[in-house]
């Protein structure tokens, strides 16, 4: 569980958090197996007897004083009483995790009704009304996927177009059967999926029947149009009315498999391959709104574009929820496909958005293969709690709030890499006492389950492994923190995390671009920095004015007198160049701005600074490395006279060799070079597949690398400024504070 502040020392009170001008809160990475330092917890069993607070309802942790018989809550202050079985636990503290460490993860205790066969549980939805490259693509994916399953697994394989395909590969030879989607929105099957194939026939065990999983993927084909036209009905005159059932099929999926949740599986996951919007049955989509001109009615496009136009696929994930179910959807498509619609499918279930814009250079198969073979948990709860003096006042993530549990949110599936932020504010007006010895404290609680395999139950000892069978583990993993009081502006500018920083500010604009449009994302993101830098500058000029008052209003935009903020113009600067933020009319698609808002608001801060300011390193040769890093400009390139430049854009590795490099340096470089162990090692970092990409200065076409060098580029179109640079960026900021400080 890795946790970082925007501020290591928090502001004393509310004035002194105003006077700031930062954003003050976390990121939490709950099921990361270490923490933000490196450190694993201690782990431990028991974690049903662990103490808690009859106040707050905070677990006992080292922070805690303890008496013999009771203990202060170090959260709330509480004095506790302790149970004669805690009295004698604690007797030997140095054998009690809790004693040992403030991070601890311990086992709790699998109800009866909890007790159940717990085999993985995996279902492919394939769009066939889509194209031979389409499924060719689906194909090299699932064959990756079946790699990554474990022997126990079960696998269903379902098709979707104008009607439902369900596929019993058990058999000596694929059987499939369908059934047909009606037409209109509100069209139920006639019939339930359960009478057109018994679901012990559609989920196959992956250990004998992969090779016929195999087999039955060899026989997907499009449909026709002529298919498609006679079975969904010609429409008026003939017209084609086209046949992707997407709603219909998920609905009906989720009923049929949820027939065995609790029973069969403790979690499903079904893979959704998309390469369209849904245009029949429940929850077709009009993808007409995207041609319509905007422009010529004075409206915003993307505030149009962005908000769903039907509530059917957030209550889809609902009943997904409900089901036990979790879905990834892949979208492999350069239509507009109205991903602002289906994204609440994926990430309310707790499933991730893949989007791909071509299947010539897709990543799908490679990121199918990282996804299932990193450990994940599921039924996760997640409660943060806070000291008296401060209290949480947003969260942001990919989760659902508890409905009746205030604070309390629920993870359906959660991955090492997935990530939470949260926003803080002063419970009153007193703040921190800058008299008592009492900091600031934090204490996360997540509560999981995990699907442990045969082998390593045998390993920790069980006698189940007789019936050799996949079991649940459940697990309380408990994070206590203790932070710092900056008692002045400079000792909080002196601990600021630019990177946590930028985390809430991205979780902060994508809503306001959610809500108000992305012209109202880019102008709060604008106006936050004027702010901080009026603020800074204000901090600057009283210490000035104790030596004898300032002359003249000077404006360091640059944060010259504090290392910690000088990231921030220039993150501030690359997010406002990125497509998150850009306009409609320069071009961004918008189901490619919903696609990067699902993966920014998961990434972990260092992945998310990557992805907004990418990384330019300089190499000598494919061997040694000349500068560790580079301003994001044309000058920078030119300056440093090295042969080779490496670009970490988090989605995107580049190497580009300039035009005046040596031509015996080899081209692309060697597999036991530096750079390509700094390649390989960063792709098994990513929590998705980078794209490789190699360009030769002079011969290639070189505007994919030259696109990230943004220092150059106008920040926007249209608006703050009309000459080029990040320069020019900073005069802009620095005319703002000045007319802001008026």
């Amino acid at each position: 569980m890795a946790v970082r502040a925007t501020v290591t020392r928090f502001p004393i009170d509310v004035e002194s958090l105003e006077e700031s001008g930062l954003p003050w809160g976390v990121t939490v990475s709950p099921f990361a197996a270490k923490d933000e330092n490196g450190n694993p917890p201690v782990y431990g069993s028991e974690g049903h007897l662990l103490p808690r607070c009859e106040n707050c309802w905070a677990y006992y942790n080292t922070y805690c004083e303890q008496e013999q018989w009771a203990w202060t809550c170090s959260l709330c202050g509480t004095l506790n009483g302790l149970s004669s079985q805690s009295v004698s636990r604690y007797s030997q503290p140095e054998s009690c995790p809790e004693n040992i460490s403030s991070f601890i993860d311990l086992e709790l205790p699998i109800e009866e009704s909890e007790e159940m066969q717990a085999r993985p549980v995996y279902v492919a939805a394939v769009d066939l009304a889509s194209s031979e490259e389409f499924l060719e693509l689906v194909k090299s994916a699932l064959l990756a996927a079946l790699e990554a399953l474990g022997p126990e697994s079960l696998f269903g394989l379902a098709t979707f177009s104008h009607k439902i395909g369900l596929y019993d590969v058990q058999g000596p030879i694929p059987v499939v059967k369908n059934v047909f989607i009606p037409y209109d929105s509100d069209g139920t099957l006639s019939m339930e999926l359960q009478d057109v194939m018994p679901l012990s026939s559609f989920l196959a065990p992956v250990d004998t029947c992969k090779d016929r999983i195999a087999s039955a993927l060899e026989t997907l084909r499009p449909t026709t149009s002529w298919e498609r036209t006679s079975g969904a009905g010609q429409g008026l005159d003939g017209v084609f009315l086209g046949g992707r059932g997407f709603g219909s099929a998920m609905e009906a999926l989720f009923n049929y498999i949820g027939s065995e949740y609790g029973n069969t599986f403790a979690l499903a996951r079904v893979f959704a391959f998309l390469s369209g919007a849904p245009d029949i049955g429940a929850g077709q989509l009009d993808t007409r709104r995207y041609g319509e001109q905007y422009a010529s009615r004075r409206e915003d496009a993307d505030r149009a574009l962005l908000p769903e136009q039907t509530p059917f696929y957030k209550d889809l994930a609902a009943v997904a929820v409900q089901s036990g179910v979790c879905v990834d959807i892949f979208a492999v498509t350069n239509e507009y496909t109205d991903l602002a619609s289906l994204k609440f499918l994926s990430i309310e279930s707790g499933g991730s958005l893949f989007l791909y814009t071509s299947t010539d250079d897709s990543t799908l198969p490679q990121d199918m293969y990282r996804m299932l073979s990193r450990p994940y948990a599921f039924n996760c709860v997640l409660r943060l709690r806070t000291s008296s003096e401060f209290q949480q006042s947003h969260s942001y993530g990919h989760f659902f709030p508890d409905p009746q549990y205030e604070n309390v949110q629920h993870i359906i599936c959660c991955d090492s890499f997935a990530t939470y932020a949260y926003d803080f504010e002063f419970a009153n007006n007193s703040g921190f006492s800058r008299h008592t010895s009492e900091l600031p404290m934090l204490q996360i609680a997540f509560q999981y389950t995990v699907v442990v395999p045969p082998d390593e139950l045998a390993n920790a000892g069980s006698n189940t492994t007789t019936r050799a069978k996949h079991s649940l583990k459940k697990r309380l993993r408990i994070r206590t923190l203790q932070f710092g009081v900056g008692h002045s502006i400079n000792e909080i500018y002196d601990c600021v995390d630019s990177e946590v920083v930028l985390s809430l500010l991205v979780h902060k604009v994508i809503l306001a671009s959610l809500e108000q449009g992305v012209r109202e994302g880019r102008m709060l993101l604008h106006d936050w920095l004027v702010i901080l830098t009026a603020q800074y500058n204000d901090a600057c000029k009283l210490i000035q004015s104790g030596h004898g008052g300032s002359s003249g209003v000077h404006i360091d935009v640059a944060f010259s007198q504090c290392p910690q903020l000088q990231p921030l113009p220039r993150l501030v600067f690359a997010l406002l160049r990125n497509p998150l933020l850009r306009l409609h009319e320069e071009g961004v698609h918008p189901d490619y701005r919903i696609y990067l808002q699902c993966l920014s608001s998961a990434l972990e801060p260092s992945s998310l600074s990557r992805a907004v300011y990418p990384l330019l390193t300089s190499y000598a040769s494919p061997d040694k490395q000349a500068y560790p890093r580079h301003s994001l400009s044309r000058a920078a390139l030119i300056t440093s006279g090295s042969p080779i430049f490496f670009l970490d854009a988090f989605t995107n590795l580049i190497v580009f060799y300039s035009s005046t490099a040596d031509p015996s340096l080899p081209f692309p470089p060697p597999q036991d070079c530096l750079l390509r162990t700094t390649i390989n090692k960063l792709k098994q970092e990513r929590c998705i597949t980078p794209k490789l990409s190699f360009i030769k200065g002079g011969q290639d076409d070189a505007t994919a690398f030259e696109n990230y060098l943004i220092e150059e580029q106008d920040v926007e179109g249209s608006g703050f400024t009309s000459v080029m640079g990040f320069v020019s960026f900073l005069e802009e900021i620095n005319q703002s504070t000045l007319e802001y400080l008026k």
